[in-house]
Order: C-alpha cells, then sequence, then structure tokens
C-alpha cells in the first residue's frame, strides 16, 4: 500500500491528525470521486435519458458507464445492475416485492447477526402475510452455526437472505453453503454485500446469487447511491414498487407498460452525480489493487487486535482468530459505556463508532444492552493510527478505574 494513500483524501488536508475509524459506517472520500461529481455539476450537470442535447447524452453516458463499471466490479451483466440510494433502498425494494407472494406456512431465513436493513422490511412482510421468520444462530467463536443453517432452512423456505459480513463482529458468512442449502429447496438467496464488497472479491456468478445489495458510500464512493444486482431472469420476474417516469414504455389512463430491465426500476430522476462518483469509486480502488487494499487492511486488523490484547480490561467482541474479523474490531471495556470510550478517542482526534450498530437483536442476546465500541478500517489507516488508539483506551481505563 502507498504510504502517501492519504494524499488522495482531502479531509486529511484539512484534518491532518485525524485517525479515521469508521469505514464501516461510511469510508473517507477521494478527490478523484469529488472531481467526478464537481465535472457533472460544473460541466454537464443536466437530467439523463430523456435529452435530446449534447449535455444530457454526454450525462447519459457518464451514468451508463458507471453501471458498466459496477457490473464489471463484480462480474455482472449491465442490464442486472438496478442504481438505487443504497443498500437499505435495495432491501427494501427486494422485501416489498417478493413479500407479495408470499403466505403463511412459509418461511423467511435470516441470520442472527443482521443490521436492522436487513430485518425490519422481513418483520413487516412477516406482519401481513403470516410467514415464519427464522434466524440462524452463531457459534462460540461469533460465527454462523452451519449445522443450525440446515435446520432452519426446509421445504417451506421461500427467501434465505444474509448479511456477508457481520457490521458488529466481521465474521463472514458461508455464503456458498448457504446459498447451496437454499437452491435445494428452491428458496431466493439475497446477499446483503454492505460490508463484504470493499473487504472482499464480490463475484456474484461464482457466488450463484439471486440477488446482492450495496451502499457506494462504504465503496469510498458518495452517499445517497448504491446497486441492486438482479440475475437477469429473477429482475424480469420482479414486481416494481416504486412508479413514475421513464420506468415506462407505454402508459394509458388505466395502465402501463414496463420499460426493460433495469430501468423499469428506476423511476423518476436517479441520483446521476452519485452513480457517476460510485463508478470513479470503483475505478479508483482497482488503480490501487482491492487485493493490496485487502492485504493491507488485513495487516492493520491484526496489529490492532495485537495491541488490544495488552490491555486485559478490553474484550473483543469477535472471532478468537485474527483473520476472520474483515477489518471491524468491535470491543467491550466492563463497566464502561460504549459512548463513553468513543468520546475520550474523539478528544484524541480517534473517529470509531459506538452504540448497537443497528444490531439490537444481536447486541440483546450477547447481553451488550449499551452496545460496544467499534473499530473499522480503511485503506487509509496506517499503525500509527492504531498507537493513538491505545493512548485513548490506557486514557479511558485511567479516568474510569
Amino acid at each position: 500500500m502507498d504510504k502517501n494513500i492519504k494524499q488522495h483524501f482531502p479531509i486529511f488536508h484539512h484534518s491532518p491528525d485525524l485517525a479515521y475509524f469508521d469505514s464501516a459506517a461510511s469510508a473517507l472520500k477521494p478527490q478523484v470521486v469529488i472531481k467526478k461529481m464537481r465535472e457533472y455539476y460544473e460541466e454537464y450537470g443536466v437530467n439523463i435519458h430523456r435529452g435530446l442535447y449534447t449535455a444530457s447524452d454526454r450525462a447519459t453516458t457518464e451514468y451508463e458507464n458507471a453501471r458498466n463499471i459496477v457490473a464489471q466490479f463484480i462480474n455482472a451483466t449491465p442490464e442486472e445492475i438496478v442504481f438505487t440510494y443504497g443498500t437499505t433502498h435495495g432491501l427494501n425494494m427486494l422485501a416489498t416485492s417478493l413479500g407479495q407472494s408470499l403466505k403463511s406456512g412459509d418461511n423467511i431465513v435470516l441470520t442472527a447477526w443482521e443490521h436492522h436493513a436487513n430485518l425490519i422490511p422481513w418483520q413487516q412482510v412477516a406482519k401481513k402475510t403470516g410467514v415464519e421468520l427464522r434466524f440462524i444462530d452463531i457459534d462460540e467463536d461469533f460465527q454462523l452455526d452451519l449445522e443450525d443453517a440446515k435446520r432452519k432452512i426446509d421445504s417451506n423456505t421461500k427467501i434465505v437472505s444474509f448479511a456477508h459480513v457481520s457490521n458488529t463482529l466481521g465474521s463472514k458468512a458461508p455464503a456458498k453453503d448457504l446459498i447451496a442449502l437454499a437452491k435445494q429447496v428452491g428458496a431466493i438467496t439475497i446477499i446483503d454485500a454492505a460490508q463484504s464488497i470493499v473487504h472482499m472479491n464480490t463475484d456474484v456468478k461464482t457466488l450463484d446469487v439471486d440477488f446482492l445489495v450495496f451502499s457506494g458510500h462504504k465503496l469510498y464512493g458518495p452517499t445517497g447511491i448504491g446497486v441492486l444486482y438482479g440475475k437477469k431472469e429473477k429482475l424480469e420476474a420482479l414486481s416494481p414498487v416504486v412508479f413514475g417516469g421513464d420506468m415506462v414504455n407505454d402508459v394509458s389512463y388505466e395502465d402501463a407498460e414496463w420499460n426493460e430491465v433495469p430501468h423499469r426500476f428506476e423511476p423518476g430522476t436517479p441520483n446521476i452525480a452519485g452513480a457517476i462518483g460510485l463508478g470513479a469509486a470503483i475505478a479508483f480502488v482497482q488503480e490501487i489493487g482491492l487485493e493490496n487494499i485487502i492485504a493491507h487492511e488485513n495487516e492493520l486488523t491484526n496489529y490492532l487486535i495485537k495491541q488490544l490484547s495488552t490491555l486485559p480490561e478490553v474484550k473483543i467482541i469477535g472471532s478468537s482468530d485474527v483473520t476472520k474479523h474483515n477489518g471491524i474490531v468491535s470491543i467491550h471495556i466492563p463497566g464502561i459505556h460504549p459512548h463513553d470510550i468513543a468520546e475520550i478517542c474523539n478528544q484524541h482526534n480517534v473517529a470509531i463508532r459506538a452504540g448497537h450498530h443497528c444490531t439490537l437483536p444481536l447486541m440483546k442476546k450477547l447481553g451488550l444492552n449499551g452496545g460496544t465500541a467499534r473499530f473499522s478500517v480503511g485503506m487509509y489507516n496506517d499503525e500509527k493510527d492504531i498507537d493513538t488508539v491505545l493512548r485513548a483506551l490506557k486514557k479511558t481505563l485511567d479516568l474510569f478505574r
């Protein structure tokens, strides 16, 4: 990893001492992304698809080029890529549409570590249809229990939806195994790749997943833009749930005929600048090299856990195997609230996340009613940042002893 990588991120020009460990919430934005979005707004900031003039043609070309970049990044085809406003939006689209065909007696299988975005939409489906929600448990090492998955997925399972990487624990789901179990009973498979998309190679063909969703802002891209991937035949069978212009081929006073996929799922004016910015972010990641980023983050995670282990009061909430954290390390210090840890870290220019991380059921299950303090690394972190973390945590312990 380039030792000067921080120079690509303008935030460090303004805050050179910032040790940013909240990339699992939102990664910082490189200059190339900001430049590409500014270029859109300054040079051709108009609508797409419908304008018969030069600026609109350019906007359409850039927007669709971003779709091509995303498709190539996950080994999909452009018509399988739907731009959304984020992971939450994509999961809600799927739950609302797929839920229309479910009935009492069916079941949906999730996991015990789901983010609220992959839980609450299915809860609403269950309330309306009477379907059963089942949850794959975690084992003592904070990994998904595959034997429990085999018990939970049965002939009445219609959907299996899971986070590829837990945003709280950093644990990785055995995606291929879960998808294989789902296919044995004909269930639809969905991956929430919000955390995994930036920490591992994602190949939708190899995974053989039906749908996969992620957000741009965790991938060094803008906020307000996300991706819903769907196998073409699955998208064509999916009913739109949001309606408006540009998603139709024909409209009468009585009915409407949908556009081809993916455009039938992108009504109205989309986040054009966001899509273009996401394309630039992926191009930046590819230029640095995803494998280089992954190796760098693994080294940092290993160093972080090693340093944390020097503080006996700090309890790591996650696997004992340092290779199973995927850039995320959550901690608990008995007697000290995570918010207090975060505040003292902030006084040392260390930015972390503290609380439930939108995984309240998991926190309750683990007996962590106050949540955890979470450190998540990005390509711009270094060992110096982690040394600053250790000073902040030692100060925290001194204050509360």
